[in-house]
């Protein structure tokens, strides 16, 4: 199926909406094996063809699900993976690693769980600070000249060091929370970014779930990871509903979901600051993929534009409480200051 389709940097063309093929690991509730790859089908059935993943998600099986779709459908898939990042989500001891030794490691693990011959896009995860980054990029880019990945992307990195990678070898995409209510990286990463020429790929662009407007009983996700998170816990959690109201108010003036118009705020934001933006929303449930790609032609006016951008102030709680102070850009930067 066709689909709009958004240039990145460095040559990159993907398609306009991603998936994120974190969900189908159990960190946002259970599935089936069967019912991840029905989902992941029908992405690529409904033209949304850039498959997010990495090595880290559920320790290696987000990797393996996406290379067995792989093997029958590798032509329509564009497929990023990301290393760097050692430990177990669910049990939250993950810790950066990125030494050129573990680069050249990493890679050949998600080569061989994937399945395929070249990464589309390889993403360094997270920074490990005591590690220059212009060395962890350098053995990223051995790996282009050797064939094994076609460009190289970033994930939670700051301004100064997303330009410090791009002085070394060209820089397809920077990845980062972006959303209604987490728009840190509006302050110096996108700007950046919009400059040096380098797409952006928001992740977790609908709240993790939140501003779908799905999650208005914490029981519904009790079991699942984002119990621990501050935004969905006690006060926050009845205080943060505010910003699913203003979705959906403005999503029923337009015949849409909350999600629909969370994504729409994430394209105009791009049109902003002039930059390519391919948000990467993950879910379990296949009717949602083309809900998601709907929303790239949702035009918000400038009155509900301003409305959608006053939300992130009112937010209470941390976009993310793991204890490592270096893991997100935000942190670095404001402890610059």
């Amino acid at each position: 199926m066709n689909a709009p389709t958004t240039l990145l940097g460095d040559g990159l063309t993907v398609s306009r909406l991603g998936f994120g093929a974190m969900a189908l690991t159990g960190v946002y509730g259970a599935s089936t094996h069967v019912e991840n790859l029905d989902v992941l089908n029908h992405a690529l059935d409904v033209g949304v063809t850039f498959i997010d993943t990495a090595d880290i998600y559920g320790d290696g099986d987000s990797e393996r699900t996406v290379g067995e779709v792989a093997r029958t459908r590798r032509e329509e898939m564009t497929i990023a993976t990301k290393f760097g990042i050692t430990g177990s989500i669910a049990n939250k001891t993950m810790r950066a690693r990125n030494d050129p030794a573990y680069v050249r490691e990493a890679v050949d693990a998600s080569l061989n769980r994937l399945g395929i011959d070249t990464i589309d896009l390889y993403y360094l995860h997270r920074r490990e600070v005591t590690v220059p980054i212009e060395d962890t990029v350098g053995a990223m880019a051995e790996l282009v000249a050797a064939g094994k990945v076609r460009h190289l992307g970033l994930s939670e990195v700051t301004a100064d060091e997303l330009e410090a990678a791009h002085r070394v070898h060209p820089i397809a995409a920077v990845q980062s929370e972006w959303s209604v209510w987490s728009r840190d990286v509006e302050r110096a990463v996108a700007p950046t970014a919009a400059r040096l020429g380098i797409g952006f790929v928001p992740y977790s662009p609908l709240g993790r779930g939140f501003l779908t407007g799905a999650l208005s009983d914490p029981a519904v996700f009790a079991g699942d990871w984002r119990a621990g998170l501050t935004r969905f816990t006690g006060d926050a959690f009845a205080a943060n509903q505010t910003v699913v109201a203003a979705l959906r108010g403005i999503a029923d003036d337009h015949d849409a979901t909350p999600a629909q118009i969370a994504l729409a705020w994430l394209y105009a934001a791009g049109d902003r600051f002039g930059l390519p933006v391919v948000p990467i929303p993950g879910t379990r449930r296949p009717e949602r993929i083309a809900e998601n790609a709907a929303a790239t032609s949702i035009v918000l006016s400038a009155d509900e534009l301003h409305v959608l951008d006053d939300l992130s102030a009112q937010i209470m709680g941390e976009r993310s409480d793991f204890d490592d102070p270096n893991w997100t850009s935000d942190t670095r930067e404001r402890a610059d200051k």
